[in-house]
């Protein structure tokens, strides 16, 4: 489904002109330029991953002349950590809400030491790498963290083995330079920092598919042509296999007790010079990624060279590698990254690009480990709230989890202004625009829900609407095999929750009768696709329900079942409509629409109808005169990009037809869904996507759709009021029997009373009012129950 990483080969310069970058003394004109690339690529937001260090080992046959992690045995009490302090440290990260787990080592160590090699021994191991395999496979097997390996130079075997165990493994090239291996040279004595021996590494880890780390260390002796010359020879890798998902662009600091400790640190305008120049080299897209713990002060300097990720921040474990520099607190990191209007964002150690194509980059079982932990983004999830359970939701949504909301010191963008206003005047917004609209965080984030609001209150006013219904699923027995549907049973699904039933066209008229006498002014039919079911089987659900109840609202049948119903009758999608029409069919619900995107639907329910095919059903419905609401249901496999495709089908449907009274969206229910359930789908959208899509599709189809549902049932309470005050101003129906939801795992019940609803509404100024089906006035019964979901 996903595309494969494409580097941007076409945007970047040429060989001969990156080289001449090298002479290129106009240091505010090359950072200038560079932060234009990444703020195209990136928008306002600088990563970071939340992670711990394993040092697995400080023996290392290498001898680089600055550092200072290596030690000899002789100043150290043990080779390696044991097992248990792997784990006792990868246990402190999880509780800290790390999601990688770094291994950092010394190269081969048991090729110098005697001392390593009968450590191993002890240990049950021959080489260092095994072991390092071994600790990964603990770790994410004990705790879930993801593991990210940086063994050093490896083999094929070696990688292949690694590729296994981890997520996402790394190595600097530091410079290509040969004369730094020279005798006098800072990687002298040091077998593995050949370059020619690392990049044969590099290009192993590209031909077997491995998310990889690169860089180079600046300050060590390097001419500015010789950093040029390093950065190519990573960039040819990277156009040869797209594998190198960041580049790392570290600066020389002069440690005590090293050969190097009275060389001048790397000085500031080369560091800034290195990165602008790396992201001409290299375009916006690429990751580009300079430590702060080793450029406190200048944090501000760094993004304005054209930086997007800080790398590695630990909660827990201090840097070893330069134990003198402290990492900042993450508080602190957010509010220097806000001070140039930057906003903060957690990642995985697998970049979002990598971490959408995990078909490619990750082993079955990792990638499993990998979606889970992952918003729509490809970003690490920071909360735990999911659609429909009982947890409470993040207070403040656009913090996601944060211990500290995004500073008041970034403000809104202007490219997110300048779409909202086009949206605000009727406009068709392009997929582009949805998309940044989707991806809007901090306060970008808070001004489209203002904006979604205000557009709300103009339009609609600010009473909130709902329906007195019934929901009757008829059966849930289904022949099809969607990945998300936890309702369904057929010969697949007997493992999840409840029977299989079917109620008969009796049973179903007695509850609609039931509903009826209850107050209810519309009944809402849906079900699985019975193997036995035909056209005539809806009709006749359809006719007796009329018959008993001539004034009742029937609101039945998703495209899916018209069309399957067309099907087995040998009828056009017209004539069949026409047929249910005439039966007493007033109106279709527009579930089964999923996401409207062929690639999703390949994937999560590949054999439905298709987009096209659902598309035209609507549109017929539309043509013999019933009306229909639509529906998304998201926060699966899906991305920002398919719910804009998702809503411009719609958009564009409404404005040739005008016969879609309202769009509900419907957050994946992730718990018992057997997709979730194999580890083949997120945990449904975050609270923030969640109220996105709310506040998104209120801009994008403003003047074609107003009514903008939201679903009690899979939101919640709090969920409710959030979305209600980005643009919905409905809560649905009254399911007294819902379902579909709680079949996939929602806690949060069948009904709701007018007086908790009331209560809600008041708590936040806003009147309550039934409506009917199409939302016009309807006569309220008195001192009933009105259970309250949505419609749809």
């Amino acid at each position: 489904m996903n595309s494969i990483v494409k580097p941007e080969q076409a945007l970047t310069p040429s060989r001969s002109v990156a080289l001449a970058l090298a002479d290129e003394t106009d240091l505010a004109a090359l950072m200038s330029r560079a932060a234009a690339l990444r703020d195209e690529a990136h928008g306002p937001r600088i990563s970071y991953s939340r992670k711990i260090f394993i040092p697995l080992t400080q023996l290392c046959r290498n001898v680089c002349h600055y550092c200072t992690f290596a030690q000899t045995p002789k100043k150290i009490g043990q080779p390696y950590m044991l097992p248990k302090q792997v784990l006792n440290v990868a246990r402190q990260g999880a509780a800290a809400g790390c999601h990688e787990a770094l291994f950092t080592l010394g190269d081969k160590p048991e090729m110098r030491y005697e001392t390593a090699r009968k450590a191993l021994a002890d240990l049950g191991y021959a080489t260092t790498m095994d072991y390092v395999l071994a600790m990964a496979k603990l770790v994410f097997d004990e705790t879930g963290l993801l593991p990210h390996l940086n063994p050093g130079v490896m083999n094929e075997a070696e990688l292949r083995a690694s590729r296994d165990v981890s997520v996402s493994q790394g190595m600097m090239l530091e410079s290509v330079s040969k004369r730094l291996c020279e005798k006098g040279g800072p990687h002298y004595g040091s077998p593995d920092k050949l370059p020619e021996i690392r990049l044969q590494t590099l290009a192993l880890a590209g031909q077997l598919n491995i998310p990889y780390t690169s860089g180079i260390l600046i300050g060590i002796g390097e001419t500015r042509l010789e950093r040029v010359e390093s950065l190519l020879a990573l960039r040819d890798l990277h156009q040869r296999y797209g594998h190198i998902q960041e580049i790392i662009i570290q600066n020389f600091c002069a440690k005590k007790g090293t050969l190097m400790a009275d060389v001048p640190d790397a000085p500031l305008d080369e560091l800034l010079w290195t990165i602008a120049v790396a992201r001409i080299i290299f375009g916006g897209a690429m990751n580009l990624q300079t430590p702060p713990n080793l450029n406190e002060g200048v944090l501000a300097q760094l993004i304005d060279a054209g930086i997007n990720d800080w790398g590695g921040v630990s909660p827990v474990t201090p840097d070893f590698v330069n134990p003198e520099k402290p990492w900042p607190g993450l508080e602190n990191l957010a509010h220097l990254t806000a001070a140039s209007n930057k906003l903060l964002v957690e990642r995985l150690p697998v970049y979002p690009s990598f971490a959408h194509d995990s078909q490619r980059w990750q082993t079955p079982a990792m990638a499993s480990a990998l979606i889970k932990p992952m918003d729509s983004d490809g970003y690490a999830r920071r909360e735990s709230w999911t659609p429909g359970s009982a947890q409470t939701p993040p207070s403040q949504v656009e913090r996601e989890g944060w211990s500290f909301a995004p500073p008041a010191s970034t403000s809104s963008s202007n490219a997110t202004q300048a779409i909202i206003a086009r949206a605000l005047r009727g406009e068709r917004l392009d997929e582009k625009a949805i998309v940044q609209l989707f991806q809007a965080r901090g306060s970008d984030y808070q001004t489209i829900c203002e904006a979604a609001d205000g557009l709300r209150h103009e339009v609609i006013g600010d009473t909130v609407t709902y329906a007195v219904n019934r929901n009757i699923n008829y059966t849930n027995v289904c022949y099809l095999s969607c990945k998300f549907c936890a309702f369904s049973k057929g010969k697949t699904t007997e493992a999840l929750r409840g029977k299989a039933y079917v109620l008969d066209s009796a049973e179903v008229t007695q509850r609609a009768t039931e509903a009826w006498q209850k107050g209810a002014t519309e009944v809402c039919l849906q079900g699985g696709i019975h193997p036995s079911y035909t056209g005539d089987t809806y009709l006749e659900i359809c006719g007796d329900i009329r018959k008993a109840l001539p004034n009742m609202h029937i609101h039945a049948f998703s495209p899916l079942e018209v069309s399957q119903g067309a099907e087995t009758l040998g009828l056009s999608i017209e004539d069949y409509l026409s047929r249910l029409k005439a039966a007493g069919l007033n109106s279709l619900p527009g579930t089964a629409a999923e996401i409207l995107d062929d690639e999703v639907r390949a994937v999560i329910c590949p054999d439905k109808i298709n987009t096209q095919q659902w598309l035209n059903v609507l549109e017929t419905a539309h043509k013999v005169g019933i009306k229909t609401t639509s529906t998304i249901m998201f926060g699966h496999v899906d991305r920002p990009v398919h719910w804009a495709r998702h809503l411009l089908h719609l958009r564009d449907l409404q404005q040739r037809t005008g016969g879609i009274t309202e769009f509900v969206p419907l957050p994946f229910v992730p718990m018992e869904a057997p997709m979730f359930r194999r580890g083949l789908s997120r945990q449904g959208p975050t609270m923030r996507e969640s109220v996105l899509m709310h506040a998104v599709s209120r801009l994008v189809l403003h003047s074609l759709i107003d009514n903008i549902q939201v679903s009690w049932v899979k939101m919640g309470e709090p969920g409710v009021v959030a979305c209600l005050n980005a643009g919905a101003n409905d809560m649905g129906g009254t399911l007294m029997n819902e379902s579909i939801s709680r079949a996939a795992g929602a806690t949060h019940g069948q009904e709701m009373t007018v007086a908790t609803m009331t209560a809600l509404l008041q708590g936040i100024g806003r009147p309550a009012r039934q409506r009917s089906t199409f939302y016009g006035e309807v006569t309220a019964h008195p001192d009933q129950l009105i259970p309250l979901h949505s419609s749809s």
